[in-house]
């Protein structure tokens, strides 16, 4: 049998709808609690764990998601890999509001540090390509049947650079244009943190971005703003789920070993200077 999968949920995806409902899993970790429970859920007979990142609700600004505490309780929970929903805003004329784009590469601006370890024991886990190419390659394909299928389906951009700010304000104009300077192809909040901790987690980590606006820097369009943005990702909540139908069933190994392997060789610290309880907190992991 396959094993289960984790989906995060982003903005305005809060609930598994269109899966069958299971049970709830209230987890506590070493680093706190999750952002809400997981919900069990079942599609074409594969378990699925689903946590909306904001909470029920959306009551978490972005920098207020505990990162390391929800992927640390999808590994407890066993699952294979993780795909996330964020929403994102528009860097490129090309990939207009509606639109999907499917990220391979991140540039950080946040000002948190995003990993498991420190406090005794030091990694430095390999980055370069921080997406498995394994699992963006079947989430793409799954994007592009999905949309083939749909009336007006929106438009599927696999690949491009996803720039993470801290939030919860949206960029300056000034900001967004050095980013498109940077040759950064969408903006957005939650997605970073997610892609470091499965990789230290040795987790396959896809996500899904839902184009809501142009960002700030296109003058002649809607200017961005949270009823834009909840008004956009409403827009493509059918076709997030459908995506999500279609791909539980398909995702399958093997995974980049530079993601199942990613702590070979990557932790520093002499085996006995390692604390034995940072061991026993670290397990899951290590």
């Amino acid at each position: 049998m396959k094993k289960p999968i984790g989906i995060i949920g982003g903005s305005g995806l809060y609930a598994a709808e269109g899966l069958e409902p299971r049970q709830e899993h209230r987890l506590s970790t070493p680093f706190g609690n999750p952002a809400d429970a997981y919900l069990e859920t079942e599609h074409a007979g594969r378990s699925v764990f689903f946590l909306p990142r904001h909470a029920r609700g959306h009551r978490l600004l972005p920098s207020e998601i505990n990162h390391p505490a929800n992927i640390f309780g999808f590994k407890k929970l066993g699952v294979e890999c993780v795909v996330a929903f964020t929403a994102v805003g528009s860097l490129r004329e090309e990939i207009a509001p509606r639109d999907i784009l499917l990220p391979d590469q991140y540039i950080d601006r946040t000002k948190r540090n995003h990993t498991f370890f420190g406090n005794g024991l030091v990694a430095h886990v390999p980055f370069g390509d921080p997406v498995c190419p394994v699992l963006h390659r079947q989430l793409a394909e799954a994007a592009q049947r999905v949309a083939l299928q749909a009336t007006d389906g929106p438009k599927i951009h696999t690949g491009g650079t996803y720039v993470n700010i801290e939030g919860p304000t949206f960029s300056t104009r000034a900001e967004s244009n050095l980013y498109r300077a940077w040759g950064c192809d969408v903006v957005g909040m939650t997605s970073l943190p997610e892609a470091k901790l499965c990789r230290e987690a040795q987790l396959p980590y896809a996500a899904i971005a839902l184009v809501t606006d142009y960002d700030c820097w296109h003058e002649s369009e809607e200017a961005v703003s949270a009823a834009l943005v909840a008004e956009n990702v409403k827009a493509n909540l059918d076709f997030a789920r459908s995506l999500l139908l279609e791909l539980i069933p398909r995702l399958e190994g093997p995974w980049s070993k530079a993601v199942t392997g990613a702590l070979q060789g990557a932790v520093m610290t002499a085996p006995d200077q390692i604390p034995a309880t940072l061991r026993s907190k670290l397990a899951p992991l290590l």
